[in-house]
């Protein structure tokens, strides 16, 4: 009988301590959870810096490191000190009436030199009114009546020029500035009263005029040999839509889609994003992934869960970056096979040992009837950055492939903050009308050309200048 007992209590106890260390396992993966969580900031995630709230830490550490040269203008760096020009615009003369040493009075004929001070500044912003008179003809031979021609823009009896529609587009557009307050903005510069619903009028009219340098600019992006994908949430009349963006060093080409995967159709050269899977999909083209990311990711890694091999993994592409920038800088062509060679065995060695402390972990609980066990960030990160080492590594191998998505996500930047400013678009038009804009904007900005220029420009005549 006491057997018997005794037999029970130790299956009871066994029982117990296996529910216990059960549910240990449980709470230490929660633990794990909610302390990444916490960990998780815009340094070190893809996180938002405007999610990091009001108790941020003292100094969220960058992932630049020092380059060990002295702050400010390097040598050789050509400045842009105000300098005064030989024909300035008005000159004003003064002159000395006593001698300051005797005071006797001065004479015309005693100036022996002149000191020159320059003073830039904006004149007084007016409104240039001009008047097209379109010249009447009556016929001496049969009394026929012929009227001369107005220009083809010139269509009210009254209207705004080029130039006003241009200054309300740019502060709209460009600066991102609210319908109304850009009427505000044009009373007190030009003291010209307009209302917001006729700035509106004249976004969705300079829209429909660019809508051909547009197309152009997203067919010369999708042609070139490397080019910047991304994508954002964008509200549109209370429902999430999403812009995309596919852009240059010299090109910008945004694109308003009801849903996240409408890719662009790009079907050459080599398409650099942030492993956002649905890129994956797109036929014809190489990838190149954002290390920018990667390095976020593995700052995680080291500064929560601590994991070794992310260290080195963060070291390894950090020093690869600056190899490949001394050999640019060197005006070689590519790094050497030999270079090449041992940055991959150096890739692969640190990934197998990312492959060898996961697998050493005890795996993660299952937490949902369907699906596969989870795994921890760390585990799919050295997955992924196994399983797509080319992509990774393109950079190190074509010099014209960038390290980072870092161009893309600049261009989307602005976009963020339109939305910040007026909160959402009321129609997906409207939105499709300032897609159109502001990639023209951006387009001639990155081309350095002026912008009210280029907004008063005639179609034909930006395509001529994206042609050559």
């Amino acid at each position: 009988m006491d057997a018997t007992v005794t037999a029970l209590t130790i299956d009871k106890l066994y029982a117990l301590i296996k529910t216990q260390a059960a549910t240990i396992l449980r709470l230490e993966q929660e633990v794990a959870e909610l302390k990444r969580q916490l960990g998780l900031n815009s340094g070190n995630s893809g996180k938002p810096p405007s999610s990091d709230g009001l108790k941020k830490p003292a100094r969220v550490k960058s992932l630049r490191e020092r380059s060990g040269k002295p702050s400010g203008g390097q040598p050789g760096h050509r400045g842009e000190t105000l300098r005064q020009i030989e024909n300035p615009d008005i000159i004003k003369q003064h002159k000395a009436w006593n001698c300051a040493h005797c005071r006797k009075k001065l004479t015309e004929a005693m100036v022996t030199g002149v000191m020159k001070r320059q003073v830039f500044d904006i004149p007084e912003p007016c409104l240039e009114v001009t008047e097209h008179q379109a010249s009447i003809y009556t016929c001496i031979y049969c009394n026929g009546i012929t009227k001369a021609a107005f220009p083809e823009d010139v269509i009210s009896a009254a209207q705004y020029g080029p130039g006003v529609r241009a200054v309300a587009v740019y502060l709209n557009c460009g600066q991102l500035i609210p319908e109304d307050r850009v009427a505000e903005t044009m009373g007190d510069l030009f003291n010209v009263n307009l209302c917001p619903a006729t700035i509106a009028v004249m976004g969705v009219k300079k829209a429909a005029e660019l809508k051909p340098v547009g197309d152009t600019i997203a067919a010369q992006v999708a042609a070139a040999p490397v080019k910047h994908l991304d994508e954002t949430g964008f509200r549109i009349g209370r429902r999430t839509q999403w812009l995309h963006v596919a852009s240059t060093p010299g090109l910008t080409s945004y694109r308003v889609a009801a849903k996240r995967n409408s890719l662009p159709a790009i079907t050459t050269g080599i398409v650099t994003h942030d492993h956002w899977q649905p890129y994956f999909t797109m036929s014809g083209v190489q990838h190149a992934l954002c290390n920018a990311h990667h390095l976020r990711e593995l700052k995680a890694l080291i500064e929560i869960e601590q994991e070794p091999w992310a260290t080195r993994m963060y070291a390894f592409l950090r020093k690869a970056c600056r190899t490949v920038h001394r050999a640019w800088e060197r005006d070689a062509e590519a790094l050497s096979v030999s270079t090449q060679r041992r940055l991959r065995r150096l890739y692969d060695k640190i990934i197998a040992t990312g492959l060898a402390f996961h697998q050493r972990k005890p795996p993660l609980l299952k937490t949902g009837v369907r699906g596969r066990r989870p795994r921890r960030a760390g585990y799919n990160l050295v997955l992924r950055l196994r399983d797509y080492k080319d992509d990774v590594l393109r950079f190190a191998e074509d010099f014209s492939v960038p390290f980072t998505n870092n161009q893309a996500e600049r261009d989307l930047r602005m976009m963020k903050i339109k939305q910040k400013i007026s909160g959402c678009f009321r129609s997906y038009a409207g939105a499709e009308n300032f897609a159109i804009l502001r990639g023209v904007i951006s387009t001639a900005r990155k081309q350095s050309w002026n912008i009210l220029d280029t907004l008063v420009k005639s179609p034909a005549e930006l395509l001529f200048r994206l042609s050559g």
